[in-house]
């Protein structure tokens, strides 16, 4: 197979290994190699041994079969207390839907072709490393300004979004939508986790498990809701008195 070279980022994804076939073990480190995003740090023929090894070393993303003896992947992923990315690789198609219930990247059936497995790690890095914020952090001789927007991929190009813009965003699995002032929303792969990190300290707060809020487009806020435009918001109890407290209530 020719060498195929991906390189979305400068920043290298740390990738491990966890199959007990050998073979299925060696294909994948072969894939690695031929992606320039992705770094290899280690491989294990099963999950057992894996476990402190993932909880004691800065890990982006797990090639894990589910199908293991003794202890799956799915015990694996219930065990372990650091969640980095998961792409799911088994030769059975049964376990799709629970493994996109964990929060899987992607699910790959053996015998995997490159192109899947390639398409696969491009998901990965766009959750990972989602959104260019224009920076002059670079510039040494010139502070620092704080921007105001953000880019994100959407379809086939970046969005530029303006933060003041941005009404309320709901989280979908991977997926998150952004609605704006313009009664519009942008579809993009995200994590609503990235987003609540760069958005905390730009006038957003999260307020539910699937919501994040721009608190300036805030109408009025009952006990559980806040109103937005004419969207109805919940507030779960696990974030009320973070928000709450945010707004001084």
């Amino acid at each position: 197979m020719p060498k195929q070279n991906y390189k979305p980022n400068s920043e290298k994804m740390k990738c491990v290994i966890i199959d007990d076939e050998p073979l299925a073990v060696e294909l994948l480190q072969d894939f690695v190699k031929k992606v320039d995003s992705l770094e290899l740090i280690n491989s294990f023929n099963n999950a057992i041994d894996a476990v402190s090894f993932i909880n004691q070393n800065n890990v982006d993303l797990i090639f894990l079969d589910i199908q293991m003896p003794h202890f799956s992947g799915i015990d694996f992923l219930n065990t372990i207390e650091k969640k980095p990315l998961v792409i799911f690789t088994t030769a059975y198609s049964d376990y799709a839907v629970e493994g996109f219930n964990l929060g899987a990247v992607d699910y790959l059936v053996k015998p995997i072709p490159f192109h899947r497995f390639l398409k696969a790690v491009v998901r990965a890095q766009q959750i990972l490393q989602p959104v260019a914020i224009q920076t002059n952090a670079e510039n040494t001789n010139t502070p620092e300004i704080e921007q105001d927007f953000m880019f994100v991929r959407a379809e086939y190009e970046n969005v530029k979004l303006n933060f003041a813009d941005i009404l309320f965003i709901e989280g979908l699995k991977d997926y998150v939508k952004i609605y704006t002032t313009d009664n519009k929303f942008t579809l993009t792969l995200i994590s609503l986790i990235k987003l609540e990190n760069l958005l905390s300290n730009k006038g957003f707060a999260r307020i539910h498990r699937s919501y994040i809020i721009n608190i300036k487009h805030v109408k009025s806020i009952q006990k559980n809701k806040v109103l937005i435009s004419d969207k109805r918001i919940p507030i779960s109890e696990s974030y009320k008195s973070t928000f709450f407290e945010k707004i001084n209530l």
